[in-house]
């Protein structure tokens, strides 16, 4: 189906395979698609009926959006998501600029707790860092974008 709020859903029912949720979440906003569970591991047929028809829905929209082989890409996408990752982290630690931001929230760069979402095909990355020793209104601490390529960080907020 066609996105409502700019994303592609896919739902989904079941355990979900937690080595590519963080990939999937990871490159949700550059695919423009996320994946909802409706149900958890007890469902019935129905469930399963009328997940299969929204999604064949999506599917259709998505064939139309980015092709017929697009699921063969954002699979590879999900899977490198992980690789990626390390590569923006290695572009951090040596990063004036968040080394600074870390201090002045004082988060050990052994102890970063962060987000990662990929943006583009073209190395461009937000990461939102968060001190989780902090109130829950206050855990988000700053953000910046990180261009692997050029190998530069930028400060978002």
């Amino acid at each position: 189906m066609a996105p409502t709020d700019g994303y592609y859903k896919i739902l989904g029912y079941g355990y979900p395979n937690m080595s590519n949720v963080e990939g999937r979440n990871g490159i949700a906003e550059k695919w423009k698609i996320k994946y909802i569970d409706v149900a958890g591991c007890d469902v019935d047929q129905k469930l399963m009926d009328s997940v299969d028809i929204e999604n064949k829905k999506t599917f259709v929209a998505l064939d139309a959006k980015y092709g017929k082989d697009w699921k063969a890409r954002y699979d590879k996408d999900v899977e490198n998501f992980m690789l990626n990752k390390v590569e923006v982290m290695d572009v951090l630690i040596t990063n004036k600029l968040f080394r600074k931001k870390l201090k002045d929230y004082n988060i050990e760069i052994d102890g970063v707790d962060k987000e990662v979402k990929e943006l583009n095909d073209q190395g461009l990355y937000e990461v939102i860092v968060f001190n989780n020793n902090l109130q829950y209104e206050n855990k988000e601490c700053f953000r910046v974008q990180v261009d692997t390529r050029n190998r530069k960080v930028n400060l978002i907020k």
